[in-house]
């Protein structure tokens, strides 16, 4: 066996936000000072590398020093502590009205994952297999702000729903609607939220269409094209989201968790 050195890619200011949440949470539950085989500190590592690089639970806890099974405890204990703190639709929309956001952008995308094949109680077709991406997974609504950044995280709903379906079912549409009618705040989405209803912007459907209707579909299609970055942020910067070992109905709390870590490393501005 040779054994070598390795380099996390995270600020370690994220880092100590994760330990700080764990030793809150051990504090929450009155765990005793050394009652665990690990410290806080590893069991970020733990968490934070499993999110950064998608490293196999058997070689995370041996790195630890723990068994696997408390390897998943640790890694799920993360992940709940981080997603707790994963922010409120409505705090969201509020806080960006004040900022002085001029819209937000709604999307949804899909959470692969290999641990699922559960058959519809009524139809028989499988619930989280989605027809348009040919894979299992989980269907998660992500809003972002007018830059294009992921500013807040649905619950999932199973692949085979469909976007405007899901944002409706996860509560993420009324929310919307409030910001359209009280703040101001349009939502920007794709043909595939058509017919969302009042606050929800989406491209006139069609072929040779009247040049005010073409220029519309441009303007909007320029507008969320910046906006759409925002899921490929979260993706791109924490790999675990490319393909879920664990059980699906965890994405939501795993999505929610990388938005905190991803926030958590925006530059302030």
């Amino acid at each position: 066996m040779i054994a070598y050195s390795a380099t996390l890619d995270v600020p370690e200011d994220t880092a100590a936000l994760l330990v700080d949440l764990l030793v809150a949470e051990r504090l929450r539950r009155g765990t005793g000072i050394g009652a665990r085989a690990a410290s806080c500190a590893t069991q970020a590592v733990l968490v934070l590398r499993w999110f950064r690089e998608d490293t196999g639970l058997r070689t995370l806890a041996r790195d630890a020093g723990v068994s696997v099974a408390t390897g998943y405890r640790y890694l799920h204990e993360g992940i709940d502590a981080l997603a707790a703190h994963a922010p409120d639709l409505h705090d969201v929309l509020e806080q960006g009205q004040a900022a002085g956001w001029t819209h937000v952008t709604v999307d949804g995308t899909l959470i692969a994952t290999d641990r699922c094949r559960t058959k519809h109680p009524d139809t028989g077709h499988d619930l989280w297999f989605s027809g348009k991406h040919r894979a299992h997974g989980g269907n998660v609504q992500v809003v972002c702000d007018p830059d294009g950044f992921p500013a807040a995280v649905s619950d999932v709903e199973p692949g085979s729903t469909h976007d405007i379906t899901a944002a409706r079912a996860t509560g993420f549409l009324g929310a919307l609607y409030a910001a359209a009618a009280l703040l101001g705040l349009p939502a920007l989405a794709d043909k595939g939220y058509d017919g969302a209803g009042a606050g929800i912007l989406t491209p006139t459907k069609g072929a040779n269409l009247h040049p005010d209707n073409a220029a519309r579909n441009e303007l909007l299609g320029c507008l969320r094209a910046q906006g759409e970055r925002g899921i490929a942020v979260l993706k791109a910067r924490w790999k675990a989201l490319n393909r879920i070992r664990l059980c699906p109905q965890r994405i939501g709390a795993i999505t929610a968790a990388a938005l905190v870590l991803t926030t958590a490393e925006r530059p302030i501005r």
